[in-house]
Formats: C-alpha cells, sequence, structure tokens
C-alpha cells in the first residue's frame, strides 16, 4: 500500500507541519509506503529515505536526505551555475585562502 501526499504541509504553521510530519513516520512504521511532493526541502528532509528529484516531468536525480542544497538545487533547476552553487563555491574559496594566510611560512 502507498499514500501519496501533494504538499501535505503548505500553507501550514510550525505545529501543524510537525503533526504532519509526525503522521507520516507513523504511517511509515505501520509498513506503508509514502511518497510526498513538496517543495519545502526541509520537510521532505525530515521523512526521506531518499530525494527524487523531477524536473520537466523526468527523474533528474535520486539523493540522499543529506545531500547538498547545491546538488538539489542543479538538479531542481538544471543548472549547476545557479546562487546556491555560486555561494557555496565562494565560500570554500574564502576558506581555503583563509587556511594558507594562516598557515607559518618557511
Amino acid at each position: 500500500k502507498l499514500i501519496l501526499l501533494d504538499e501535505p504541509t503548505a500553507a501550514l504553521g510550525v505545529a501543524q507541519t510537525a503533526e504532519v510530519l509526525n503522521l507520516i513516520d507513523r504511517v511509515r512504521a505501520r509498513g506503508l509506503g509514502v511518497v510526498m511532493i513538496s517543495h519545502n526541502m526541509e520537510d521532505v528532509r525530515a521523512v526521506a529515505d531518499r530525494i527524487v528529484v523531477l524536473r520537466l516531468g523526468r527523474n533528474n536525480g535520486v539523493f540522499e536526505p543529506d545531500a547538498s542544497n547545491q546538488d538539489l538545487v542543479s538538479a531542481i533547476t538544471g543548472a549547476s551555475n545557479n546562487a546556491v552553487s555560486r555561494r557555496a563555491e565562494r565560500l570554500r574559496m574564502e576558506r581555503d585562502h583563509s587556511a594558507q594566510a594562516g598557515e607559518p611560512r618557511p
């Protein structure tokens, strides 16, 4: 048996969202499959065994719930050069630069 939920937490408050996510966990614990369609990655990650990104009606990637936002946004938008990717790269470069600057010189 399978339950299909389309945006089950859309327009809900924090308490109601928590109730829905807890209900999903209880349903899964009873052995039922759950497919949740949502744009809210935080909610998806809270209950997912895996994340499947559909883009233009096609499977554009299967991810673990701990996948990076960069990878998910790239799959969702179809673009690897997006704001999330650029920010992640900029932060990585800043960390690398700071680490190099802090190294003792011979």
